[in-house]
């Protein structure tokens, strides 16, 4: 299977640059495998789109202010990507222009207003992939990010981020601290559509995934099968795993919202669907030729090309099927990507 079979042409003004005026308020394409059609919704449509025997499995995962911009000892300006802590108590960077920051080199992080806060941070080593683990002066955790911290927005959102971000790029759900990049799909979620799900008898049972900037990283080998997948942790809880144990042995559908559940729950499936590895770092790589374990359908956004999030779509659903679904929605001028219309593939 090839890369360049995924590409797809997307004109740029469907990639969307802010949220929906009001959360929820978003298109939604249905994507039937069984019948091999689609149809137009809307997201306020989904309850009813549910099979009766479902349960929804999403991912609780709280997105970190996580871009921080410091400030060299030569003056330049340097954006840092805090990764997540290291057993040492370091923390792993992506950083801008990384060639040029060598171990021993030192910054001021900065304000949101451009000052400098008073915690600094040195380079303390060079990381084999290409980040840096960087110490700070003063630790203070979450504080730091509140502080200087800027909402880690995706490369194809041409803008600065703004304080409507900062609820509107997390999801009503999110608890656990952890994520550079939203789990996107549940941003679609608001307390009410939570309720009508509810009030359907469906139960909602979370699970933890944090998503790293590899998310957002293309394929780069001409095979698909060539690719190597960043990895992420997760976490499910044993009465989480009970639960939908008993669902799935139940016959009911095992419902994902978002790529990343569908990574937790197969990661931790064996081949009998049963849930045994509740916590773990997984690169787990679904393209087409994979053999679901334990999820059934997929609410998810629209997907860029070439993506190995685009290659999972269609293991679910079929390439062609994905493919003519996205040609439709671009015809009807969906918004595309994080902040854009979802998709709900259902069997």
């Amino acid at each position: 299977m090839l890369t360049k079979d995924y590409f797809f042409e997307l004109p740029p003004e469907l990639i969307a640059q802010e949220p929906s005026e009001k959360r929820g308020e978003d298109k939604l394409l249905l994507i039937d495998r069984k019948r091999g059609c689609w149809e137009d919704h809307m997201m306020s449509d989904f309850p009813s789109l549910l099979y009766p025997e479902s349960v929804i499995v999403v991912n609780n995962s709280r997105v970190r202010k996580a871009r921080v911009y410091g400030e060299a000892e030569t003056g330049g300006k340097v954006e840092f990507l805090f990764l997540g802590k290291e057993d040492d108590g370091a923390w792993k960077c992506m950083v801008t222009k990384t060639k040029r920051q060598k171990r021993g080199k030192q910054y001021a992080f900065l304000l949101h207003d451009g000052e400098k806060s008073g915690t600094c941070g040195e380079i303390i080593r060079e990381n084999s992939d290409g980040t840096r683990s960087i110490r700070l002066s003063e630790d203070d955790g979450e504080v730091f990010f509140q502080r200087c911290g800027h909402v880690p927005l995706p490369p194809y959102i041409k803008r600065e981020d703004n304080w409507s971000d900062e609820s509107r790029y997390q999801t009503v759900y999110a608890k656990k601290m952890g994520s550079v990049a939203s789990p996107t799909a549940g941003l679609h979620f608001t307390p009410d559509l939570m309720d009508k799900v509810k009030a359907m008898g469906i139960e909602i049972y979370e699970v933890t995934l944090h998503v790293g900037a590899g998310t957002f990283l293309p394929v780069r080998t001409e095979n698909i099968e060539d690719h190597h997948m960043h990895t992420e942790h997760y976490e499910i809880e044993a009465g989480t795993a009970e639960a939908l144990m008993k669902a799935k042995r139940d016959g009911k559908r095992i419902v994902a919202i978002g790529t990343t559940s569908v990574r937790t729950l197969e990661s931790a499936a064996d081949e009998n669907g049963n849930l045994f590895r509740l916590t773990g770092d997984t690169d787990i790589f679904i393209h087409p030729g994979y053999r679901f374990r334990f999820v059934d359908d997929l609410l998810t956004n629209f997907h860029t090309p070439e993506s190995t999030l685009l290659m999972l779509v269609s293991a679910l659903a079929g390439k062609d099927l994905i493919f003519s679904a996205y040609q439709h929605a671009i015809e009807d001028r969906y918004r595309f990507f994080s902040y854009g219309d979802a998709t709900f593939i259902r069997g």
